[in-house]
């Protein structure tokens, strides 16, 4: 009723070891890029005094020339 469970091999051992370094590797020579700051940057308009609030603009009139046929 013994399971023994298989010992890990070295070749599995260097395996892990060489994905690992590789993806440190890559990681490291990622350019760095400034994550910009969205809030800063367009100051979100009041919310309506009686609900609604929907307004087409650019970015839905955009959406909506992409979907017709």
């Amino acid at each position: 009723m013994s399971e023994s469970q298989p010992k890990p091999s070295r070749r599995g051992f260097m395996t892990a070891a060489a994905v690992a370094a590789t993806a440190a590797g890559a990681v490291a020579t990622l350019p760095k890029r400034a994550i910009p700051d969205v809030a800063a940057s367009e100051p979100t308009p009041p919310a309506p005094a009686n609900g609604g609030g929907y307004h087409v603009s650019a970015h839905v009139e955009r959406y909506y020339q992409t979907t017709r046929v």
